[in-house]
């Protein structure tokens, strides 16, 4: 069997349902993917992940490269067999963690010299050495190298395209694994003219799939959407599209209707960890006072652990006592809710229905906010 097809099942305008086949299984797109940085996404097993209907993770090659090492993990049978997940996993080049590190890394036409954050020691990455990190660390969805410059000046984005584009090309060139899908990374920031560029070059590469960077970094929502617009119309239509750090339920309504299959973001988890529930109505904070004596769950409409056992009342005591287990219910309420709105979002495509459902979705979530106290 071909170790990655990719399937799209039905459209609704430009959002596509589809399946991605992987060596660990389909997966139902669009589908939102949890952050597990270290090999685990915090304050959860993998258990719990599989009964919240996780099918996805992401990892991360820098902080997995830097610590317990790469070839440590591949010895030990890979990041599938390391962390017990027999799902699909996602890595990253690392390339976001280490420019975000400006004072402890350099640049160069070559990769990148920089400094680890855990004990200041040196270390070098070029094209070829992230591919390898990630062959050995086995996920079956991995990225190309790439430059995600912090600035919104032009030349310095200008750059980045530069080096996100010859690097594209020394990653699919040093490649060597079969059952690893290498995704191609679009660069450009909010320029129009060189978003345009970026995607015809990466898409004249002839990558499985294609991955959005660079947005969800600070600029205006609208500038974002304008940028998906105008890669909705760039890229291949018959290779699954993945944006980068996006989470917001707002913001993954408003990227399938526009055409993309793949996300991942920190928000859900970290969110938990800061006491905070994503609903379909709006954000809610479990340290407020208004929930002290409250019986309801976080949504009474939640079918997720946290909701059909505890009410606010018992959340916000283990919050305020600052027990363990409120990341862990909180994290498990946050990614049953995505995960049920992208099953939502599946069935709504299917049907031919997303605009109402998106419009009337929205209106909920930005008009009829919970209180936060």
């Amino acid at each position: 069997m071909i170790p990655f097809a990719f399937t799209i099942r039905g459209r609704d305008g430009r959002a596509r349902i589809g399946s991605l086949h992987t060596p660990h299984g389909e997966l139902a797109t669009p589908l939102f993917a949890p952050v597990g940085t270290q090999a685990a996404v915090k304050a959860v097993s993998p258990a719990q992940l599989e009964e919240v209907g996780v099918r996805l993770i992401l990892a991360n090659t820098y902080h997995l490269y830097l610590r317990p090492g790469d070839e440590r993990i591949a010895g030990l049978g890979g990041l599938h067999r390391f962390m017990d997940w027999p799902h699909p996993i996602l890595t990253d080049s690392g390339g976001y963690q280490i420019f975000s590190l400006a004072e402890r890394r350099q640049l160069d036409d070559e990769g990148v010299t920089f400094r680890s954050h855990l004990d200041g020691s040196t270390h070098r990455l070029t094209p070829e050495r992230a591919m390898l990190i990630q062959e050995n660390l086995g996920a079956d969805l991995i990225m190309t190298l790439d430059v995600c410059p912090p600035a919104r000046e032009r030349a310095d984005v200008e750059q980045a395209v530069h080096l996100t584009h010859r690097w594209a090309e020394r990653c699919l060139h040093s490649k060597t694994r079969t059952d690893q899908a290498l995704f191609g990374i679009v660069q450009g920031g909010i320029f129009p003219d060189l978003r345009r560029q970026s995607a015809e070059f990466i898409a004249s590469l002839g990558f499985p799939g294609h991955a959005i960077g660079g947005l969800s970094v600070g600029e205006a929502k609208e500038e974002t959407l304008a940028m998906l617009d105008l890669l909705d119309a760039s890229l291949p239509e018959d290779r699954p599209r993945y944006l980068m750090g996006v989470g917001s339920p707002e913001d993954l309504v408003q990227a399938v209707r526009r055409g993309v299959d793949l996300f991942d973001c920190v928000l859900p988890t970290r969110m938990a960890r800061n006491h905070a529930a994503l609903t379909r109505r709006g954000r809610m904070n479990l340290r407020a006072a208004i929930h002290a004596d409250s019986p309801q769950p976080i949504d009474p409409e939640c079918t997720c652990y946290a909701c059909t056992h505890f009410s606010r009342a018992y959340l916000r005591h283990l919050c305020l006592a600052g027990e363990i287990l409120a990341a862990t219910l909180l994290t498990l309420h946050n990614l049953h809710t995505l995960t049920i709105l992208m099953a939502d979002l599946r069935q709504a495509v299917g049907e031919g229905r997303l605009d109402v459902f998106a419009e009337e979705f929205l209106h909920d979530y930005r008009k009829i906010r919970l209180p936060e106290g």
